[in-house]
C-alpha cells in the first residue's frame, strides 16, 4: 500500500490517485521492481484536493482519517510505503523529515513502513536528472527486498546499501498526534482504529 498526501489537479478531476506525471513516475518505479499498479493499493491522507494545492489543515486530516483507517483495515497491507514528507510524518507520528527517515524499514503496528520521496518532488527537482532519483530507486529496491524477505522468511540484507532498520513507536491516535509539536503520551487506539492492527 502506498500513501501520499492528497490528490493533485488530475487526480481530483479523475477521482483516481496518481494519474498525472507523478503517477507515471510511480508506475515506472513499480515496474523496475517487478510490480504493476494492479499489484498495489494507492491511498492519500486526505481524499480531496485542498484549495490552491496547499497542505491539508488538521481538521481536514481529522475528517479524512476514518477513510484511511478503513482502507488500511480492508486492504491489510504487510508493507506501507509513505510517499513524501507529509505522509511519512503523519503515519510515523514524527517531526523528522523524509531525508532522515527514507531508506529505512520502520515497524508500525505490526506492519512495515518504508518512507520515500514523493514522485512529484523528484519531478520538481529535475525529473530524470534529479539527484534524488537514485535514492528513490534505492527505496523501491528496499521495498522489493522487504517483500521478498516476507515471502521467504529471511532477514533483509542491508549490508553495504546504507539502508538501516529502525523501530518507531506507533502513534496512539493518528489524527490527534500527527501535528503536535510537543511529544504526547500515546493514547490507546479507539475501537475503529484497532481494526488497523
Amino acid at each position: 500500500m502506498f500513501i501520499g498526501e492528497g490528490p493533485g489537479f488530475h487526480e481530483d478531476q479523475q477521482g483516481e490517485p496518481f494519474v498525472g506525471a507523478a503517477g507515471h513516475l510511480l508506475t515506472q518505479m513499480l515496474g523496475e521492481i517487478g510490480l504493476a499498479r494492479e499489484h498495489v493499493y494507492i491511498a492519500n491522507i486526505v481524499k480531496c484536493r485542498p484549495p490552491g494545492n496547499r497542505d491539508p489543515l488538521p481538521d481536514e486530516i481529522e475528517t479524512c482519517t476514518p477513510w484511511l483507517v478503513e482502507q488500511l483495515s480492508m486492504i491489510q497491507p504487510r508493507v506501507v510505503v509513505t510517499l513524501g514528507n507529509f505522509a511519512t510524518k503523519f503515519v510515523l507520528n514524527t517531526q523528522l523529515g523524509i531525508t532522515r527517515l527514507r531508506g529505512q524499514v520502520h515497524d508500525w503496528h505490526g506492519r512495515t513502513v518504508i518512507p520515500t520521496f514523493h514522485p512529484a518532488a523528484i519531478l520538481h527537482g529535475g525529473g530524470q536528472n534529479s539527484p534524488q532519483l537514485g535514492l528513490l530507486r534505492e527505496d523501491f529496491s528496499l521495498v522489493r527486498r522487504t517483500l521478498d524477505s516476507m515471502e521467504t522468511g529471511t532477514a533483509i540484507s542491508t549490508l553495504g546499501t546504507g539502508v538501516g532498520v529502525s523501530s518507531v513507536v506507533p502513534p496512539g491516535s493518528m489524527a490527534r498526534h500527527a501535528f503536535d509539536d510537543t511529544p504526547a503520551e500515546p493514547d490507546a487506539p479507539d475501537e475503529e482504529q484497532l481494526e488497523l492492527f
